[in-house]
């Protein structure tokens, strides 16, 4: 498929400079192809006091027809994150309706460095995300599927914010999915569902204490959203009954409190040996797979990651950038399984950095290890 980026910047009542640009990149995938013709357009004001490095430069002084190839776009894509700061543009919003009837850009955060993305929204996805924030630092996320108009919301903690994201789209509601019973991603099930008549879904497990459940799952099971194939990954250890919500798909996992980015859910009411399994279901997805967790917690967890594997290069790098998008009100999610494996202490258990931060004898297996480390974090 085509990644499209289409980029405008300044201001638009009174711009210092404008340029507009579509790049494509092609990633060849098991679909078919055909030849189009794509309009490489610049359109580019610059004034002296704006510094634009040399590479860009040069791009905005070409005017040039591209091809390639492209197969017919169905494909609407969600949020895009650029890393770097050549530019010094920090956050740009762009709504891009125009490429294709499906093709969508709900958000767009830019931070330039020769144009190269480190996140980007999943190939073979027709479901846009859309993160809300509740409570104190809880996320949500609306599903939408743009073909079917079908919607769910995961981990709704309150109904208020879910209602005004919804009534901003102009979109209903048809599921609610709870990945545990804890009040905090149950909280608006009961107003929502009044609302809007949605059905609710979550564990079996727990089909007593998830208010008004309807529709009971259990680990392995299978369950369809608006044609998509959603797979129930049973990962008990913060409680009994958590669910993990894994799109293969779209290359996403909802893992409400079982896995943070840095970090894992208390063990409220699971074992660690139950952890232990939990999260290794969860490790052996495909390393790209885009992890949703449920609260914002990324930074607290990168002081605690840090003081047990200070040595962790790739650590350093992220908690650095964490830091960054919280300083600018961004959030941190969503992470990726790849980078979780590089820099979360939970999956990590088997460092040796950690190990002897921690005082955990060599001959700790994992789930010893991992209580080890629960404990240090519950302390810290």
């Amino acid at each position: 498929m085509f990644i499209v980026y289409y980029t405008r910047f300044g201001s638009i009542d009174h711009p210092p400079w404008h340029l507009q640009v579509i790049l494509v990149s092609l990633t060849i995938g098991r679909y078919d192809f055909e030849l189009i013709w794509l309009w490489f357009y610049v359109e580019f004001q610059m004034r002296d006091e704006v510094g634009v490095s040399h590479g860009v430069r040069q791009l905005c002084l070409r005017k040039s027809l591209l091809y390639g190839l492209m197969r017919c776009l169905s494909i609407p894509f969600k949020t895009l994150h650029f890393a770097g700061q050549t530019l010094g543009v920090t956050k740009l919003l762009c709504n891009i309706s125009c490429i294709s009837s499906t093709l969508q850009i709900e958000l767009l955060k830019l931070n330039f460095e020769g144009m190269q993305p480190y996140r980007l929204a999943d190939e073979d996805a027709q479901i846009i995300a859309t993160e809300v924030p509740c409570l104190r630092d809880n996320y949500a996320y609306i599903l939408h599927d743009e073909n079917t108009g079908t919607v769910g919301v995961v981990d709704p903690s309150e109904a208020a914010p879910i209602i005004e994201a919804l009534t901003k789209k102009n979109i209903n509601l048809n599921y609610i999915l709870n990945t545990h019973h804890h009040c905090d991603h149950t909280g608006g099930n009961i107003e929502l569902k009044e609302r809007y008549g949605a059905k609710v879904i979550g564990s079996g497990i727990d089909k007593e204490r998830i208010p008004g459940i309807d529709i009971a799952l259990k680990d392995g099971d299978r369950w369809m959203f608006a044609g998509h194939e959603v797979y129930i990954l049973g990962t008990p250890g913060h409680t009994d009954g958590h669910i993990c919500f894994y799109f293969p798909g779209s290359g996403a996992i909802f893992t409400g409190d079982t896995l943070f980015s840095l970090s894992c859910g208390k063990l409220f009411e699971g074992t660690p040996e139950e952890m232990a399994v939990s999260l290794k279901k969860i490790m052996s997805l495909p390393d790209e797979t885009s992890i949703y967790c449920g609260h914002e917690y990324t930074s607290s967890n990168s002081k605690f990651a840090l003081s047990v594997e200070p040595n962790n290069v790739a650590l350093q790098s992220y908690a650095s950038r964490v830091a960054s998008l919280r300083n600018k009100g961004l959030p941190t999610t969503p992470s990726t399984l790849k980078l979780e494996k590089s820099c979360n202490p939970f999956l990590r258990v088997s460092s040796a950095e950690i190990r002897q931060s921690l005082n955990i004898p060599e001959t700790a297996d994992d789930a010893q290890a991992l209580r080890l480390i629960r404990q240090a974090k519950d302390d810290f």
